[in-house]
């Protein structure tokens, strides 16, 4: 069963990275191959490290170990809630906790705006009631949130660290980005080549806007794992 971190009296999400896993990833090198040119490990294992053509930056996986830094994502667990549909503050599956199949995503609000159809995120799913402790216990949710019912979220592409082919150093990414972050789609394999990954980013189809949380939380299905709000 998954199990939510606590720190201090404090909720850690599942995808919050903690002090023992702030190692770098490897050093990156050229890699030539199918589809052309772009960057690679020396020691890479296609099956760990690459994702529809996107070379991912390694994390150790120590959850729970040390400090948590609340300000960032740990890229391979982003990664797994993102592809296997899993909540983004305890790990548990959303698939099919909620009626009619719909997957619940909750978003800072930006200016009080809702989520809307077509947008792309970086933010994984989550269930209806670890919704509703994230509001209670995150300072940034607690200014304002904005939560929506999704049918489908298709992977859209990826945001990463940009490398100049020539040098193979790090760029900068776009003034006021996330982490300095580029977002490219998975359609623009040219660029998707020479940027190392840090999160998955899908896009949101279907969208129903939700306001009350705790009615959602009652209509949750009873025949899977619940987690437990305190």
């Amino acid at each position: 069963m998954p199990k939510t971190f606590y720190w201090r009296g404090v909720l850690v999400p599942f995808i919050t990275p903690w002090s023992a896993e702030a190692a770098p990833s490897p050093p990156v090198v050229v890699r030539h191959g199918i589809g052309g040119t772009g960057l690679g490990y020396p020691d890479e294992d296609p099956r760990a490290d690459r994702w529809n053509d996107a070379l991912w930056a390694r994390l150790p996986a120590t959850r729970g170990v040390g400090v948590p830094n609340f300000a960032g994502i740990h890229a391979l667990r982003q990664r797994q809630a993102m592809r296997r549909e899993l909540c983004q503050v305890c790990g548990g599956p959303t698939f099919g906790t909620l009626p009619d199949e719909r997957t619940l995503y909750l978003l800072g609000a930006r200016d009080s705006d809702p989520i809307r159809e077509g947008e792309t995120t970086q933010a994984p799913p989550v269930h209806a009631d670890c919704a509703r402790l994230a509001i209670r216990e995150c300072p940034h949710l607690r200014r304002g949130w904005a939560a929506a019912l999704v049918q489908y979220a298709p992977a859209w592409g990826v945001a990463g660290i940009p490398y100049d082919p020539k040098t193979l150093t790090a760029l900068p990414g776009p003034a006021g980005a996330p982490d300095g972050l580029v977002e490219v789609p998975y359609t623009d394999e040219a660029r998707m080549r020479w940027v190392l990954a840090a999160r998955e980013i899908v896009r949101l189809h279907g969208v129903q806007a939700v306001t009350d949380l705790a009615a959602l939380s009652e209509a949750c299905t009873t025949t899977h794992w619940r987690p437990s709000v305190h």
